[in-house]
Order: C-alpha cells, then sequence, then structure tokens
C-alpha cells in the first residue's frame, strides 16, 4: 500500500498528494495515469517552472544580467531561499526536483493525454508574497533557513504519509511569516482548486498537486467552492506599492537636495562641505560594507561606494545594480556555476557560487546604500534643525 496521499472528490475528480521529490511519488502518478485513464492531467505548475524543470540549464549569463537590470535580484534571492530545503532534500534521497510533475506530464503524453498546468505564474506569487512580507517576516524566514539544520535521514515517502506532519509544516512557515504563508499556502489553495475546477466540465480529471496543498484543494473542491471573477482578478494582480513608500522613496531624495539647494542659496558653504561629506561617507561606507559581506571583487566594493552616494539621490537607479554588473564583469560566471547554483544544496553556495555571488553583491550593495541613505539623511536633517 502506497503511502502517496490520493483523494477522491468524485467518481470524475481525483488528486493525489505528491512530494517533489520522491520517486514513489512519480511512480504512483504514472500508475494513476495508465490504470484510471484521465481526460486530463492537471499539475501544479505555470509556464516559467514547467520551462525550468524540462531546461534547468536555461539560466544563463544573460538572464542572470537581466535579473541585475530589471530589479529582480531580491526575487530570485527569495526564491532559492524557499527552495533550498527542498533541493536540499531532493538531492539527499538522490531524486531531482519535481520528478513527480515531469513524471505526469511525461506519463499522460505517452498515452495522448491532454495536460493542463493549473498553477498560478511563479513570478506574482513571489511578488505578492514579497510585497505582503513585513521586514520582520523576511528575516525570520531567512533566520529559519540559516539555523535550521536537515535531517541526515530524509524519509519523503513516511512523511507523505502522515498527513498531519504536513499540515503542521504549512503551519510553522504561517508561523514564520503569516503573510508568506497566505500567498504561498491560502492563495494558491484558492487558485489550484479554482483553476481544476474550471477545466472540469464532464471530463474526468486526474491532478497531481504537492501534499502540502491537498487539504486545502480538496476541501474547496468538496464545497464546491466556485471562485467569482472579482477573485481571480485579486489572485493574478500584484498589489501596488504602498503609497507612504512612493511618497518616502521620491520625497526622501527631493528633501535632501532641496537642503543642499538652500545651503547653497545662503552661501553656508562650510555646512554644505560639512553635509555633502556626511551624504557621501555614510552612503559609501555602507553600500561598500554591503558588497564586502557579500564577498564582492574589490572593483564591485568599489563601484557601489563611489555609485551609492548618487543613486540614493534617484529612485529609479540602484547601487547595487552597477556593483553586480562589475562583479559579472571581473568574476564571469562559468556554465559549471550557473549548473552548480541551480542546484543550491547548501547555503554557503550564496557566497562560493560566482552566481549566488552576483546576486549577493547586488541584494548587499543595494540594502547598505538604502541604510546609508537613511542614516546620513536623517543625520543631515538632525544637524540643520539642532
Amino acid at each position: 500500500m502506497s503511502d502517496v496521499p490520493i483523494v477522491n472528490i468524485d467518481e470524475n475528480l481525483r488528486i493525489i498528494g505528491t512530494a517533489h521529490v520522491s520517486r514513489a511519488s512519480a511512480d504512483i502518478v504514472r500508475q494513476e495515469i495508465t490504470e484510471w485513464k484521465p481526460d486530463i492531467v492537471a499539475v501544479e505548475l505555470d509556464e516559467g517552472r514547467l520551462s525550468t524543470l524540462k531546461n534547468p540549464e536555461s539560466f544563463d549569463e544573460e538572464a542572470l544580467s537581466k535579473v541585475i537590470k530589471t530589479g529582480r535580484t531580491s526575487l530570485v534571492l527569495f526564491q532559492s531561499l524557499l527552495a533550498l530545503e527542498q533541493r536540499k532534500m531532493g538531492l539527499e534521497t538522490g531524486e531531482k526536483v519535481g520528478v513527480d510533475l515531469l513524471s505526469a506530464i511525461e506519463a499522460a503524453e505517452e498515452n495522448e493525454i491532454e495536460v493542463k498546468l493549473v498553477d498560478r505564474d511563479i513570478k506574482i506569487t513571489l511578488k505578492r508574497a514579497w510585497k505582503k512580507m513585513k521586514f520582520r517576516e523576511k528575516w525570520r524566514i531567512l533566520f529559519s533557513l540559516i539555523a535550521d539544520e536537515p535531517e541526515d535521514d530524509v524519509d519523503v515517502d513516511t512523511l507523505l504519509g502522515n498527513g498531519d506532519l504536513i499540515t503542521q509544516m504549512m503551519d510553522e512557515l504561517k508561523e514564520i511569516a503569516p503573510a508568506a504563508g497566505s500567498v504561498l499556502v491560502d492563495e494558491r489553495d484558492k487558485y489550484l482548486a479554482g483553476s481544476i475546477q474550471e477545466i472540469r466540465g464532464e471530463k474526468k480529471v486526474l491532478a497531481v498537486i504537492g501534499a502540502g496543498h491537498l487539504n486545502g484543494v480538496s476541501n474547496r473542491l468538496k464545497d464546491n467552492k466556485v471562485l467569482e471573477e472579482s477573485e481571480w482578478d485579486q489572485l493574478k494582480s500584484v498589489p501596488p506599492p504602498n503609497p507612504a513608500w512612493k511618497i518616502m522613496k521620491w520625497g526622501f531624495p527631493t528633501l535632501i537636495l532641496g537642503l543642499f539647494g538652500y545651503l547653497i542659496m545662503q552661501g553656508n558653504y562650510e555646512e554644505l562641505l560639512s553635509v555633502a561629506y556626511t551624504w557621501l561617507a555614510l552612503n559609501a561606507t555602507l553600500a561598500a560594507l554591503g558588497a564586502l559581506l557579500a564577498r564582492g571583487h574589490p572593483l564591485a566594493i568599489i563601484t557601489a561606494a563611489l555609485a551609492s552616494p548618487i543613486t540614493s539621490l534617484n529612485p529609479t537607479l540602484a547601487a547595487g545594480w552597477f556593483a553586480g554588473a562589475v562583479q559579472m564583469k571581473v568574476a564571469k560566471p562559468t556554465t559549471g556555476d550557473l549548473q552548480d547554483f541551480l542546484k543550491l544544496d547548501r547555503f554557503g553556495l550564496f557566497w562560493s557560487n560566482r552566481v549566488g555571488r552576483v546576486l549577493l553583491v547586488t541584494a548587499l550593495a543595494n540594502l547598505g546604500s538604502s541604510f546609508g541613505a537613511y542614516l546620513a539623511g536623517t543625520a543631515i536633517i538632525g544637524t540643520l534643525l539642532a
């Protein structure tokens, strides 16, 4: 008897709760497709994740450069951290992450069965989670991943058979970061259930989803909950930025530039030099410190220091973008680096791997620059008001 959980919603809808690193899950999926003969196989994937699973080497230097230029470094790091433990487990069990989902697609194609991707675009999911999380939640996730020591022997298939333990793991995520848990678990339960409901019609559907979503999705389907159009729109959209953040993003640099202009008009050049030195020193020092903590190349560290005082006055630029570009230029990632980073089997790869280091240099230089601008700005304002 397999430990892989299977739920029958009705005679035409069956759901398999799999582990994405389990050969047993993959085998059961193949068996169910062959024996149950569904009209549609629905899998917990979107186009982006499917492409990555099929072509893991597709993340190349050009893609890395685009990540830096479009300011998506934090999202990529966030996605990598969330996948770290799962990838560790996959390597320990000797299976490729996503083996269950790929097996479902392959078996469906072999049996000439239609395949439907029923998960939300991963970019929307990550952006929604990132925007909803407060700073302390982001820190808690980072700390839990660093501090958590994986078990020496991971019995994935036994874990699958223990539904209470799966639920406990999901609840722990919600406890550590409620906003992230809401987006990564609850929202995706709604989306997956809604997508499966939409494709059903009168057809026989076999859905393959992660075991952590099995309870939430199956309960919604049993209750025949249908998503309204407004709910679909909400789930598919990225929340707008907080108006207060937008005001701060543009208002703070404007205020600093205004203070510089005021001192020039007053002819108070001694105070102007003091203010300029404070701005330059704190911006440059903390941006450089961020790049240094990422173990960036000396030229990348210098670039972060030189760029920060300028980029902090322009909300459309970021010091980390320039530092990351220099890091990638002087310590160019190889194909091997790219492939090793995609495995991400240990946290240290963020520093030891050239791809990881480019991402860290970009992110930490940006973080240092932001802190530097805030500290310098408040120090300058405090001095002038004293």
